[in-house]
């Protein structure tokens, strides 16, 4: 427990802190119980979160009492926004989002042993407290000149749009669930990202303020790139931990493209690799860049993470067979789907030449050309070197009922699917 914080420190997860000396203290002298809240906003958690969840992970593991909170109530209000009011949704899909977000959180904690994981919901408290009640107990806490003060509130204020009473409260309701877990389980300490600091010290102040306890309040940095833009897939696109939103071939694929600037802080903060593994990793990206050894090593710690190391394993099978090192027959249709889903398509008919179908997607120019590469022995169907100009596309080369590979030379990969529109375009990896 002593290192803990100057190990979170190490990885990049500690932005900033209440009394940092006294936190340092308390996590000393522990353990203390710590929690941190998800809302239901969407029907899956993303990178974001998954900082979260790793900084919780370390704080067990070094014999702390993890709280993972759900928002059922908080969800229903949402947290203020800097470009607008949010849409309500209805209480049946919120609660739906709890239920998938709770079973995501649980393959991060360990629900056994002697520092279990709790989870809870806010919903079991809020939900029964009257109007009186919170104005009484909770709203004389309050002072708007702190809650006017806060950045999201205050942008939103100087607004066309304004914001509404309701998610002007959300820092309350958040204020309170620090206080009710406190009461509850003693709870001492709330994580989050720093875009809710805000939100963390309502939560301190309250429990100050109406028991007269001192609670701490610890805070992770924005990931961003080393060149500054956005962490995710696309700008402002995120990466979502659930398989039904984010295949886990397409999550393996975001973290093993990681640039050479990026790669050794975010082993850091997303894995829990030893100082040790990461300074070797960090030299062999210096010394064998093109090996792309840290890149591979992060990709499969992750995704076995969130997905399990079969799911990491078929990704990895994937990423290999698509450029002839392993088997595609191998692959089951739902990795195949998402293996091919980011490169330009054709289609075709059983029958087909193998000539034609290669100058439909682009990557010779006509059906001579493609003759002529066939001829060369620079043309394969699924991997296997298409020896004849006049060869056809059979049923057997069909996989998963749908899809042939089509690769020309060793890195440029398309896709043939069946029945579709014929199409053009090839992707190079």
């Amino acid at each position: 427990m002593s290192n803990v914080l100057d190990e979170l420190q190490w990885r990049g997860l500690v932005s900033q802190t209440t009394d940092v000396e006294a936190l340092r203290a308390a996590l000393e002298n522990g353990p203390i119980t710590y929690y941190c809240g998800f809302d239901p906003t969407a029907p899956s958690l993303h990178h974001g979160h998954l900082v979260q969840l790793v900084l919780l992970r370390h704080l067990q593991l070094a014999g702390h009492h993890p709280i993972a909170l759900v928002g059922g109530a908080t969800g229903l209000i949402g947290d203020p926004r800097m470009s607008g009011e949010r849409v309500l949704n209805d209480r049946e899909t919120v609660a739906g989002w709890v239920e998938r977000l709770q079973t995501q959180i649980s393959r991060f904690l360990s629900f056994e042993g002697e520092n279990p994981a709790r989870m809870v919901n806010n919903l079991d408290w809020h939900a029964g407290l009257s109007a009186l009640d919170f104005l009484r107990d909770v709203g004389k806490h309050y002072r708007l000149g702190t809650m006017l003060a806060k950045e999201t509130v205050a942008r939103r204020l100087a607004s066309d749009e304004g914001i509404s009473f309701t998610e002007f409260s959300y820092q309350i309701l958040q204020g309170m669930d620090f206080l009710e877990l406190n009461r509850r389980y003693g709870c001492t300490l709330q994580t989050g990202g720093n875009d809710q600091w805000g939100n963390l010290l309502s939560g301190v102040e309250l429990v100050r303020k109406a028991d007269q306890k001192s609670v701490h309040a610890l805070t992770t940095p924005l990931i961003t790139k080393a060149d500054g833009t956005k962490f995710g897939k696309s700008e402002g696109g995120a990466v979502w931990l659930a398989p039904d939103m984010m295949s886990p071939y397409a999550f393996y694929q975001f973290w093993v493209n990681a640039d050479d600037a990026d790669v050794v802080g975010w082993l850091r903060t997303f894995t829990f690799r030893t100082r040790e593994e990461i300074a070797e990793l960090e030299a062999a990206v210096a010394e064998r860049p093109a090996a792309r050894e840290a890149q591979k090593a992060l990709a499969a710690d992750v995704t076995t993470m969130v997905h399990g190391e079969r799911a990491t394993q078929q990704a990895i099978a994937a990423s290999q067979a698509l450029f002839g090192r392993g088997e595609l027959a191998d692959l089951d249709p739902e990795t195949l789907a998402a293996a091919t889903e980011g490169l330009p398509r054709t289609g075709f008919a059983v029958g087909d030449p193998v000539a034609d179908v290669l100058a439909a997607t682009g990557v010779v120019k006509g059906k001579s050309a493609a003759r002529r590469a066939i001829a060369e022995g620079g043309v394969y169907v699924n991997n296997v070197k298409v020896s004849g100009e006049d060869a056809v596309l059979s049923a057997h080369d069909v996989l998963a009922e749908r899809y042939v590979l089509l690769r020309r030379g060793k890195r440029t990969v398309t896709v043939a699917v069946l029945g579709d529109e014929p199409g053009q375009g090839a992707a190079r990896a």
